[in-house]
């Protein structure tokens, strides 16, 4: 009698880009979505940028005086892809491992729980370079702009939505319904309004800024707002290199856990 021995079990090699293509083919019909994540900031721009603006002037606090909507703008860009992000990891994957059960389908096939997570989270940085290259060539045309140093902004984008898809995509591993996302929400508005997008840190109190300092759209804004103005060189180097580390690392450790948590949900 011949026993015939199991063959071995071969591991998963799907590719992440399969999301991306995927994404891309149901974002033809719903591109307007997209437009929508570069109209949100402009608003913001031209009523709080433009408008009190032209009330305020120049900063003051800083170095050197900034007109105040070239201070804005790229803390909206900053904003923006922190948004876009986590709208990507959060809701809408929230709506695919519930509502849809996408991903049960697309397990079938040799993608991997951590093959779906990077898709998703490279999902998420492309959209984030298509909507911040889109409002700096904004920007552009209104004439914020005075040094080739703010292209940088564009890769600064990447890296805040790396931070913030990543951590979207931890936090929805926690959600238990949809009303839950009122707690997100009620954690990125005040980070938004408070993470010096409006007027700077000088303006706190000593412990306020302590607080403030530890919030990661902090270091997006500091980021952004440095290359988009060319003040990224000199005394100000030592503050980019702790935003970019703190945001790269803020991004790595979130995806890490964020798969494992996945990997029990999707295969119980």
């Amino acid at each position: 009698m011949t026993v015939t021995a199991n063959p071995p079990v071969r591991p998963r090699h799907g590719r992440p880009w399969t999301m991306v293509e995927r994404n891309l083919m149901i974002y033809r019909h719903t591109w307007p979505v997209i437009l929508a994540e570069i109209f949100e900031p402009l608003l913001y721009l031209l009523a709080f940028g433009l408008g009190i603006g032209t009330l305020v002037g120049h900063v003051p606090g800083l170095r050197s005086g900034v007109p105040y909507p070239e201070f804005v703008a790229p803390a909206l860009l900053a904003t923006a892809a922190m948004n876009g992000a986590m709208n990507e990891t959060t809701f809408n994957l929230y709506a695919k491992l519930t509502t849809d059960k996408t991903y049960e389908s697309i397990l079938t096939t040799p993608m991997s729980v951590r093959s779906v997570a990077l898709g998703e989270v490279s999902w998420a940085l492309l959209r984030g370079t298509l909507v911040s290259t889109a409002f700096l060539a904004v920007v552009s045309a209104l004439g914020l702009v005075h040094t080739p140093a703010a292209l940088l902004v564009v890769p600064s984008a990447l890296l805040i939505g790396f931070a913030f898809a990543s951590t979207g995509l931890l936090v929805v591993t926690f959600v238990r319904d949809w009303q839950d996302f009122q707690l997100i929400q009620l954690v990125m508005l005040p980070m938004f309004l408070f993470a010096t997008t409006f007027f700077p840190l000088s303006v706190y109190p000593r412990p306020v800024r302590v607080f403030v300092r530890v919030l990661p759209l902090y270091h997006g804004i500091e980021l952004t707002r440095a290359t988009f103005l060319g003040t990224g060189l000199g005394t100000g180097g030592r503050h980019l290199v702790v935003a970019v580390v703190y945001l790269a690392a803020l991004g790595a450790v979130a995806f890490a856990v964020a798969v494992r948590r996945l990997e029990r949900t999707l295969r119980d």
